[in-house]
């Protein structure tokens, strides 16, 4: 684990108080446009993430790690597919924990 540059999680409320810095979100895949996923956050907003990403399925949930490179987007670092059941609720309210 990389401990030198910590990602911050985020949801798209807070995402543009971190642009230009490495981000964490978790993204529910809406629809795929070439090498980027439109998808929502945690807060129901709609959140653009960018770079080569292998093929998630609409309605599966992706954690992202990336930097925040716009109001509304990421490029992603690192995608995991954390599934199609996942806590939103639970998950929405950590940025506003940290």
């Amino acid at each position: 684990m990389d401990i030198s540059s910590p990602a911050v999680f985020v949801n798209a409320e807070l995402l543009p108080m971190h642009v230009g810095r490495k981000v964490r979100a978790v993204v529910q895949v809406l629809r795929t446009e070439g090498e980027s996923i439109i998808g929502k956050s945690t807060d129901e907003r709609q959140l653009v993430v960018k770079g080569s990403l292998p093929a998630f399925r609409p309605s599966t949930f992706v954690e992202v790690i990336g930097i925040a490179d716009s109001n509304q987007s990421i490029r992603a670092e690192i995608s995991t597919d954390v599934g199609e059941a996942f806590g939103m609720f639970f998950f929405s309210s950590i940025p506003n924990l940290i």
